[in-house]
């Protein structure tokens, strides 16, 4: 794995090393003594599949509260996306920035999001199937977000959304 820092502080980007033949190819896409020689939470304990029928679906800006944050490591197995880290840590040097990156099942690129990134994707392709793994289980009333089109950020979609629940739409202006 070829793992490259980002603009956003504690997020990288990670690239597989893909050994091709005849055959097809393999890659590790996890390696504990990887993670940990870059800093990474390498303690998941949850993985989470997310499909999306349609292109220009649009899923976030989702983040846990305290205590129940966590670190999420981010791959597409079918389709593209159009991924968002968000820096909601106060005491970060790059609180309220954002960073999107381009994921896909044929690109090979994966994120790892530490606590406190909300964390959001848009669609590119039909059919596309998300993974990704928490380090903290799921608590529905931790569960927090802003609005991906909030003017507090300045998000550059690629392209308006046209699919999302209502909850994404009509998150309060962000205030922090």
């Amino acid at each position: 794995m070829k793992f490259s820092p980002t603009k956003i502080d504690g997020v990288w980007q990670i690239t597989l090393d893909r050994h091709e033949d005849d055959r097809g190819w393999f890659a590790r896409s996890w390696c504990v003594r990887e993670f940990e020689e870059q800093g990474i939470n390498p303690r998941m304990v949850q993985c989470n599949l997310s499909f999306n029928q349609k292109r220009g679906t649009l899923r976030g800006m989702h983040y846990q509260a305290e205590p129940h944050t966590e670190d999420k490591y981010i791959r597409v197995n079918r389709g593209a996306i159009y991924d968002v880290a968000l820096d909601l840590r106060p005491d970060s040097p790059t609180y309220k920035q954002w960073q999107g990156f381009e994921l896909s099942a044929a690109n090979h690129t994966l994120l790892y999001l530490p606590k406190g990134i909300a964390h959001g994707f848009l669609t590119l392709t039909d059919e596309t199937e998300v993974m990704y793994l928490v380090s903290a289980f799921y608590e529905p009333d931790a569960g927090r977000g802003v609005r991906w089109n909030d003017p507090a950020f300045g998000i550059d979609w690629p392209f308006e959304p046209s699919v999302m629940v209502e909850r994404d739409r009509t998150y309060e202006d962000f205030s922090g």
